[in-house]
C-alpha cells in the first residue's frame, strides 16, 4: 500500500443551472428523452467563470478546510480537457491565485479518466520526495459543446472538485490501481481540434472545438473495459467486490453504472450517482461525487472505496483506496 492520506475534499459548481426543459428550447429534445437515456435532469453551466476560476475555488476551499498554508504545498495537479489556455497551464494560474509559491504546477489531460490519472501521479510523487499537494479535476465543457447538437449537448456540464493529499504514516492509502489507454479507439470521442493553416503548407487540419462521439461504441467500451480494470485492481489489492464499501464511477450515464454494478453482483446502493443534477463533468465528476458522499457522511475514514474513470483517449483508470 502506498501510504497517502486524502486530508480533505471539496467541490465547486457554477450557480447557473440549465434544465432539460431549457435545452428543449435550443434543440429537438425533451426531459423524458434525455433522462431515460442518460439519467440526467440538469447540469451547471458557467456564465462568467473559466476553468481556472472553478479550480481556484476548490483549492481555496481545501486550504480553508484544513488550515494548511499554501506555501507548504509541493505540487498542484489540475486534470482537465478544457483549460483556460495551453499556456499558462490552468494549474499554474491556480498556483498564483492561492499563493502556493513553493509548489510546482501542471495540467494533466486524460479526459474523463483525468481524476484517477491525477491521483496516480500524485501518489507516485508523494511516495518519492514530496509531502503534500492538490489534485483537482476542473472542467468548463460548455466551451466544447455545440449547443444545437442533441447527441452531445444534453450530456455535459461544468464543475470542479479536488482533494488535498499528503504522505502519512497511517495505515491508509492507495491499495492498487489499473490504468489503461486504447489509442486505437480514440476517434470515438474527440473534442478541441486545432486548426493549422500555416503559410508553408496547405491546410493540415481544420478548427473544430466541439465534441463528437460514437455513443454506442463509447457505451460498449465502458461496460466492457471498466469492469476489467476494476477487477484487476481488486485482485492486486487482494480483496473481493464485496469488500468495497462504495464504487465511485465517472458520472457519464446511469445505464453504464447500473451495468457495471450488475457485472460485480453488487447493489446499486454501493454505486452512488449524481449525474442527475450535474451531467457529465469529465475529470471533475468523481471528485464531485466524492465530496457529496463525504459531506453526507456516507464516505468516511475506515472504509475501502474504488474509483473508476473512463472516456476520451480512450482511457480507463481504476483505483482501490483505504481511507
Amino acid at each position: 500500500m502506498e501510504q497517502i492520506k486524502m486530508v480533505a475534499v471539496a467541490s465547486h459548481s457554477p450557480e447557473n443551472v440549465v434544465s432539460n426543459d431549457e435545452l428543449s428550447k435550443l434543440m429537438d429534445t425533451n426531459d423524458e428523452w434525455i433522462y431515460t437515456r442518460t439519467g440526467i435532469h440538469q447540469r451547471h453551466v458557467v456564465t462568467t467563470e473559466n476553468t481556472s476560476d472553478l479550480a481556484t475555488s476548490v483549492a481555496k476551499k481545501l486550504l480553508d478546510k484544513t488550515g494548511i498554508s499554501p506555501e507548504t504545498l509541493d505540487f498542484i495537479i489540475v486534470s482537465t480537457m478544457s483549460p483556460d489556455s495551453l499556456s499558462p497551464s490552468t494549474a499554474a494560474i491556480v498556483q498564483s491565485n492561492v499563493g502556493a509559491t513553493n509548489a510546482f504546477a501542471f495540467d494533466l489531460s486524460a479526459a474523463c479518466s483525468g481524476f484517477v490519472y491525477g491521483m496516480s501521479v500524485a501518489s507516485s510523487l508523494l511516495t518519492t520526495r514530496y509531502h503534500r499537494g492538490l489534485v483537482i479535476g476542473a472542467e468548463v465543457l460548455s466551451k466544447l459543446v455545440d449547443w444545437h447538437d442533441r447527441t452531445t449537448a444534453v450530456l455535459f456540464g461544468d464543475g470542479a472538485a479536488g482533494v488535498l493529499v499528503e504522505r502519512t504514516q497511517e495505515n491508509v492509502g492507495l491499495l492498487a490501481e489499473e490504468l489503461r489507454t486504447f489509442g486505437e479507439k480514440g476517434d470515438n470521442l474527440v473534442a478541441g481540434r486545432f486548426a493549422n493553416d500555416n503559410p508553408f503548407s496547405k491546410q493540415i487540419s481544420e478548427l473544430d472545438p466541439y465534441f463528437h462521439q460514437n455513443g454506442r461504441e463509447v457505451y460498449n467500451f465502458a461496460t466492457r473495459e471498466v469492469p476489467e480494470a476494476l477487477q484487476s485492481a481488486l485482485e492486486q489489492a487482494k480483496i473481493s467486490p464485496d469488500d468495497v464499501d462504495y464504487y465511485l464511477l465517472h458520472q457519464a450515464n446511469s445505464r453504464i453504472v447500473a451495468s457495471i454494478a450488475k457485472r460485480f453482483k453488487q447493489p446499486m446502493s454501493k454505486f452512488p450517482i449524481n449525474m442527475v443534477l450535474n451531467g457529465n463533468t469529465s475529470a471533475a465528476s468523481i471528485g464531485i461525487l466524492l465530496n457529496d458522499l463525504a459531506e453526507s457522511g456516507q464516505v468516511h475514514a475506515g472504509q475501502t472505496i474504488a474509483l473508476a474513470g473512463f472516456g476520451g483517449g480512450l482511457t480507463v483508470g481504476a483505483q482501490v483506496w483505504q481511507l
